[in-house]
């Protein structure tokens, strides 16, 4: 079945990288290709780079959008664009969006290990040739360790108690899917709230695995050194970590007389588009203007 992805708040960020003809433009965080495709359908750009650390991603985006001849890609972290941009013979570019947010592919593809809806084993890598995986951060962090990552990343206040039935059940066995792992998590918490009780858990693990702070703070640093004067960097994020990681990185930048902050408060959909495409409604966008 062809995993579909409908980008998130298209029309805020076509109207926030405020296109010009001929411009490079960069999608980061290319995914699916469904802002890429976006941009180019409503824009004469010269070029638009795509990046992303997910092979898989890469192709999907190359297949979607394999009609547009000024299209390019690069497989690279977010953090090293100025890398990717530079050794497909680029250098100073006109926009860039970073959409911070898991893709839907990586959710619902089989055998990610990103889910806990599904009963395979735990991975959660964007990049497969990376080594840290779920599984071994499960399997193999202290405790107290594990308590932390999933306090401060998941803002799960039972961090502790989870921590406990986690270690107290790999001393048994391994913990090896996704399942195994969100059967320990609700039976540790006896109960459901609004959302599955694995969900904070799950994104925990996932972000300690890609490291997606650091990306987030390394990423907006590079972005701002390569845009021309009157660029634009976007960036959507999902949760309030991420979202205080960009309007402190956008402040610090203004501060430096680098950036100009367009966006005072984030951006986020309207009611209409959180009813048709429900991802949307955590969505913060933030934009910054090269000076």
């Amino acid at each position: 079945m062809a995993i579909t992805h409908v980008p998130v708040m298209p029309g805020e960020v076509l109207e926030a990288l405020n296109i010009k003809d001929s411009g490079i433009y960069v999608d980061a965080t290319v995914g699916l290709g469904g802002h890429a495709e976006l941009i180019l359908n409503n824009a004469k750009v010269g070029a638009l780079i795509g990046i992303d650390r997910d092979e898989a991603a890469i192709e999907s985006a190359r297949e979607r959008l394999k009609d547009f001849t000024n299209v390019y890609f690069a497989k690279e972290s977010f953090s090293n664009i100025k890398a990717a941009v530079s050794s497909l013979g680029y250098g100073a570019v006109d926009g860039i969006l970073l959409d911070i947010g898991v893709s839907t592919m990586q959710l619902k593809a089989d055998g990610r290990g990103f889910s806990f809806m599904k009963d395979e084993p735990l991975d959660m890598r964007m990049d497969k040739s990376q080594k840290l995986s779920a599984k071994e951060v499960v399997n193999s962090y202290h405790e107290k360790d594990l308590a932390d990552l999933i306090f401060v990343f998941g803002e799960e206040r039972f961090s502790r108690r989870i921590a406990k039935a986690i270690v107290n059940e790999r001393r048994k066995k391994r913990i090896e899917t996704c399942s195994e792992l969100a059967a320990i998590i609700e039976n540790s918490l006896k109960g459901r709230g609004r959302i599955h009780p694995a969900t904070k858990t799950f994104q925990a693990l996932r972000i300690e695995v890609n490291k997606e702070l650091d990306e987030l703070s390394a990423g907006i640093s590079s972005g701002a050194d390569m845009l021309n004067p009157g660029g634009r960097l976007c960036v959507l994020s999902y949760h309030s970590l991420e979202d205080r990681i960009v309007k402190n990185a956008f402040k610090k930048l203004a501060n430096d007389g680098i950036f100009h902050i367009i966006t005072r408060k984030p951006l986020v959909a309207s009611r209409q588009e959180i009813r048709s495409n429900p991802p949307s409604r955590s969505a913060k966008l933030r934009v910054a203007e090269r000076i």
